[in-house]
């Protein structure tokens, strides 16, 4: 006589984290609009109904995964962000941060998903760019070094340009430091 399968645990953290890691590469393939709560929960081997529990709607799970990239991407000094940034853009390995970052690229055009864009990415980030300048219009030089990499990024991702696809990382990094340290001068090296 066989014995009857022992019940799976369940881990909460780990349907959790299952569920973000879904939602972000969904997001960043097809955007917030396009993605389905059941395609995520589908990709992460959950059910829908544990989305609800653990995030409480789709909205608060695409709020999450991009604001654990904005914390990722702001940990550190104010002077590397630019880097970073530009480093997960031009990384051909797509991870979670960087999948967050195409999600947000990708959801745009979402009326609730620009919001929590400019709130989450626009005034954190033009916050801590705006501080590594000590020259005239800070805040202006800040959202031009923003503007210039969410646009490498929308080529990149969104766009799917030859050049970048082509491009040596090393080299595109080269010349965005070049522009980034004339706007942000406490960013050179």
């Amino acid at each position: 006589m066989t014995e009857p399968a022992k019940p799976r645990r369940r881990d909460a953290a780990a349907t959790r984290a299952a569920l973000l890691t879904a939602g972000a590469e969904l997001f960043a393939e097809r955007g917030f609009e396009r993605t389905t709560v059941r395609d995520i929960a589908a990709l992460a081997g959950a059910n829908q109904a544990l989305l609800f529990r653990y995030f409480g709607s789709k909205e608060e799970l695409f709020r999450e995964v991009v604001a654990g990239s904005s914390r990722e991407l702001l940990a550190g000094p104010a002077k590397d962000i630019p880097a970073r940034m530009l480093r997960q853009l031009l990384d051909k390995e797509v991870d979670a941060e960087a999948r967050a970052f195409a999600a947000l690229l990708h959801s745009a055009s979402h009326d609730e998903a620009a919001a929590f864009l400019r709130r989450e990415v626009g005034d954190k980030y033009l916050t801590a760019l705006s501080t590594l300048t000590e020259g005239p219009d800070a805040e202006l030089r800040a959202a031009l070094v923003l503007s210039w990499l969410m646009g490498i990024g929308l080529a990149r991702s969104v766009l799917q340009s030859d050049q970048f696809a082509a491009a040596d990382p090393a080299v595109v990094e080269r010349y965005v430091r070049l522009g980034v340290a004339a706007l942000l001068e406490k960013t050179a090296d």
